[in-house]
């Protein structure tokens, strides 16, 4: 028997044994024992378990929610399809999926109510998830048994024949080979967060740092209390959900369409505010009309540019020109293609314009204004990054009302169907994540790998491409006119001052004090620190961190250092033979797990890599045992 442990079973753990059990033959002839641990049940995890709020939901429509393999996928293995979140809910609805498992009323409620465009819950995702790898293990071949241990890893130790996995409960799992698949983990409190947290406790103030906001505890802000929400992605999203409606208040629609928030009178007063102190970008529920999206700068032949340079590849420098322009010819595409009638020349002559004013900024906006005359039909980087530009504002009431025309303006731009160029302009920021994973990641700069990659750019991707269902910015809408949410403007700070938090803009006149605090992010990747013993162990013993240095820069990035095909790189500069990794906790292109159908995704390429590589580790192991 051949033993391979997976550390976590959530949905990128699956995944990968989906694509080892695909590559299983009859030929395979030596049992293979598979085992994931992992204190949260498999297939949905910690993230997507069901015992969550069910008032959480996904950032992405049923329809574009997959974890199998379909005929766009540029992988080695065999593909396997099987049905979207979607297709899995109507084959439910028609009975052509009986073992799925959906045994509570409102969730049924909600399958049988589900349409492509609906944003599920996650408690639903947590159910397509369960039946995924319930489905896999049924599908297993002969001489394969899969399993799941709930428990806890805290560390991996080698012995004479392989590993030995330890569980909290005392428990040792023997294994030839161990993969890693953790997902998202906090980390121990650092710097800013570190001080706020002692200040918090010296003046018996409510300080919540970056945490998953599921697992937040939310109990100690009191209802009326002013609570100041740093943070304006899906995780503040999530904390106002919770807040509002988890505390009983409710949304009426009104006879004239509006929203209007009845109260429960349990709700704080949120103060939210941000860098850009705008909520990210409504999710586009628009279809595109004009031509198809293609690249047009950051093409294949551009990228081959970039890496027959001597010398390092820059984000900002060498590649982020390049997607500016991209987006411009994107969005410009489909108005002048689908929309004909709203311009004043025609689609081929405006190519012409694009590549005669290249990156000129200022001649793009002449020349656009001479030729698009509703300015909402005109687009700029600048503007779409930080909507509120320098403007400043004299005081709270000032800025509030700017962020609701804001947020207004927003929804109209990424719903109306006639805005479909939000749309192109998605699927072209999506293109150029995409292109991005054609560059080594040994050619890029050390600030680039460190900071404008996992910070710089994935931050813009997921404020233009991430953001939280259109529904939820007109909730944001109608908690500001119920006086529960208050705008508090952008560069938000946070000092304590006088026993108390205080937050201030340096372009909002006034300072807003309160007893409560919510830094509404993601805690910052830091393996070496982080609160999982597990990955703690694995990057400061079997493996170690990134760390890039150049004639300019140096930093870490956070992340245990794995080679192309997910090998722990060993504190020697070695990869470990049957020691992963896989997920956003590695140096590898972070791509999520579950995808968008039919889009040849990076996620399913990378697992489908990884998994290659363990049963090549697998077979070996198993050749040795025969001698």
């Amino acid at each position: 028997m051949t033993d391979l442990v997976v550390v976590g079973a959530g949905p990128r753990a699956v995944m990968l044994v989906e694509r080892l059990l695909a590559r299983r033959t009859p030929a395979s002839v030596a049992p293979l024992r598979l085992t994931l641990v992992d204190p949260y049940p498999p297939g949905a995890g910690r993230i997507w378990r069901r015992e969550q709020s069910s008032l959480l939901k996904l950032n992405s429509m049923a329809r574009d929610v997959t974890v199998f393999t379909d005929e766009t996928s540029t992988i080695a293995g065999p593909v396997r399809s099987g049905p979207s979140l979607i297709e899995w809910a109507e084959r439910v609805r028609v009975g052509a999926i009986p073992d799925a498992r959906i045994d509570d009323p409102d969730l049924d409620a909600e399958l049988r109510a589900l349409r492509g465009d609906s944003f599920p819950t996650r408690r639903l995702q947590s159910a397509y998830l369960d039946w995924f790898w319930r489905r896999t293990v049924a599908i297993a071949p002969p001489g394969v048994e899969v399993r799941w241990r709930e428990g806890t890893v805290q560390w991996v130790d080698e012995s004479l024949d392989g590993y030995e996995v330890a569980l909290a409960d005392g428990i040792r799992l023997p294994a030839d080979v161990v993969v890693y698949a953790l997902g998202h983990n906090g980390r121990d409190p650092e710097g800013e967060t570190r001080e706020l947290l002692a200040a918090a406790a010296h003046h018996d103030l409510v300080y919540i740092p970056p945490a998953f906001t599921a697992d937040a505890d939310l109990r100690g802000l009191a209802p009326g209390a002013d609570v100041i929400v740093r943070g304006m992605g899906l995780a503040s999203v999530d904390a106002v959900v919770l807040l509002t409606q988890g505390r009983g208040g409710r949304f009426e629609r009104l006879p004239d369409g509006g929203l209007r928030y009845v109260p429960s009178g349990h709700e704080p007063r949120l103060h939210l505010g941000s860098r850009r102190g705008v909520p990210y970008r409504s999710k586009v529920s628009s279809v595109l009309r004009g031509a198809p999206v293609a690249r047009e700068v950051l093409t294949p032949a551009a990228i081959a540019d970039l890496l027959a340079r001597p010398g390092a590849v820059d984000f900002i420098d060498d590649v982020w020109p390049l997607i500016a322009r991209e987006l411009v010819w994107g969005h410009y595409r489909e108005l002048f293609t689908a929309f004909p009638e709203r311009v004043r020349t025609s689609w081929d002559d405006f190519r012409s314009t694009l590549r005669a004013v290249d990156g000129d900024t200022e001649a793009l906006r002449r020349e656009v204004a001479a030729v698009v005359p509703d300015p909402l039909d005109r687009f700029d980087v600048a503007s779409l990054d930080l909507p509120l530009g320098a403007e400043t504002f004299a005081d709270a009431t000032a800025v509030h009302e700017r962020v609701r025309r804001h947020i207004g303006e927003d929804l109209h731009l990424r719903t109306a169907p006639e805005r479909s160029t939000a749309q192109a302009l998605f699927l072209t920021v999506l293109g150029s994540f995409l292109a991005l994973a054609d560059i080594p990641t040994e050619r890029w700069s050390a600030r680039s790998r460190a900071v404008d990659l996992p910070v710089t750019w994935h931050t813009f991707f997921s404020y233009v491409a991430s953001g939280p269902p259109g529904h939820r910015l007109e909730e944001l809408s109608a908690l500001a006119d119920a006086g529960v949410v208050r705008f508090a403007g952008p560069e938000l700070s946070v000092r304590v001052e006088a026993g108390r938090f205080v937050a201030s803009s340096p372009r909002v006149g006034g300072d807003i004090a309160a007893d409560a605090l919510v830094d509404a992010w993601l805690p910052r990747t830091a393996a070496a620190s982080s609160d999982n013993p597990a990955l703690r162990e694995l990057a400061t013993r079997h493996g170690r961190e990134v760390s890039v240095s150049d004639a300019t820069f140096s930093g870490s990035l956070g992340r245990v250092e794995v080679d192309a095909d997910g090998r722990v790189v060993a504190r020697d500069g070695v990869p470990h033979a049957r020691l992963f990794a896989l997920g956003p906790f590695t140096s590898s292109t972070e791509a999520g797990a579950f995808t968008r159908p039919k889009s040849d995704s990076l996620s399913l390429r990378q697992t489908d890599r990884v998994a290659e590589a363990v049963a090549a580790a697998l077979a070996q192991t198993a050749a040795r045992l025969r001698l």
